[in-house]
């Protein structure tokens, strides 16, 4: 049995439809992590021992990896140290100063394979910017997509992950190997969700308080939706930086922290994750983004430290 470790979005989702199409596989099984955790769980291990052979499709777990005893292929574009495992194949452009925008894309050089699929992953990652990629364009026009139905495509596919649904999330690679491209923009379990998502997430736009610059929103939801309202909150409405909470996200609670490009010259985001750790709190990101996780009796505390940097 082959087995296909992905991440939860839309650019794991397609890397992972990518590879089967790329290689023909037959049997195989694909599998996602718990939505957020960047860890192999015990389903996983389990399926692992069973495996012929594993792919790691854009999931940033080289620490994991290292630790499996199977012929292993792993397949990202995200920042990450070599992994010294022998029995792991590492591709991933970034080890030698080679950027790209998505592990599909990755995939779709690695086996050759290039179609709709390949700009989607690239879409998922960066949005709108994608377009500026003329091969995006090319893969697009090639099956008669624009760019407003492959943007709802995205959305459509994220919707499972948004919503938290793991085993949605592993029935959509299956999803897009059985059906045409264009015909998932009607796909009706998906088109369902991503509706309801997008209400929920209108309704968080509508409460938004300004702070210097600086959008702040608060809500509860059990969609996973905070990063979708702060992309939208400073690329989008050119707020400073946006500050969303959910204070009720399946018992815990979340914070994201998205500054534009300018802000995170003056910003110290290390020294914010930093110090949100110091809480207790599983705080991690990169340059503009901070996202964290705790305790709902904790996000006040969590929230005054982000604030100080809110001038």
């Amino acid at each position: 049995m082959h087995l296909i470790v992905h991440h939860w979005d839309t650019d794991g989702v397609t890397s992972a439809a990518l590879l089967v199409r790329a290689l023909r596989l037959g049997d195989f099984t694909n599998m996602t992590a718990p939505i957020g955790e960047f860890r192999f769980d015990e389903r996983i291990w389990k399926a692992i021992e069973g495996a012929e052979k594993l792919y790691v499709l854009d999931f940033n777990v080289p620490g994991e990896v290292e630790r499996v005893n199977v012929e292993t292929l792993f397949i990202d574009h995200h920042t990450q140290p070599r992994i010294r495992n022998p029995k792991v194949r590492q591709i991933n452009p970034l080890l030698d100063g080679k950027y790209y925008p998505s592990a599909s894309l990755v995939v779709s050089e690695y086996f050759g394979l290039w179609n709709a699929w390949s700009a989607l992953g690239v879409i998922g990652d960066i949005g709108e910017r994608a377009f500026e990629i003329p091969r995006v364009n090319e893969l697009l026009d090639r099956e008669g997509l624009s760019r407003e139905e492959a943007l709802r495509l995205v959305e459509l596919i994220d919707s499972n992950y948004i919503a938290v649904d793991r085993k949605a999330v592993e029935e959509a690679v299956a999803v897009l190997l059985s059906q045409e491209t264009k015909e998932l923009l009607e796909y009706e379990p998906w088109v369902k969700r991503a509706d309801e998502i997008r209400r929920t997430i209108e309704e968080a736009l509508s409460s938004v308080a300004e702070r210097n610059g600086f959008a702040i929103v608060e809500f509860e939801s059990p969609f996973n939706i905070i990063s979708k309202v702060a992309r939208r909150l400073v690329w989008e409405m050119g707020f400073r930086g946006a500050v969303v909470v959910n204070k009720n996200f399946h018992g815990k609670a979340q914070l994201y922290f998205r500054v534009s490009k300018e802000e995170a010259e003056r910003i110290n985001m290390a020294e914010v994750i930093k110090r949100l750790r110091a809480l207790g709190t599983n705080a991690g990101g990169k340059r503009e983004v901070i996202g964290c996780v705790c305790e709902r009796d904790k996000i006040e505390d969590v929230l005054k430290i982000v604030e100080e940097y809110l001038r």
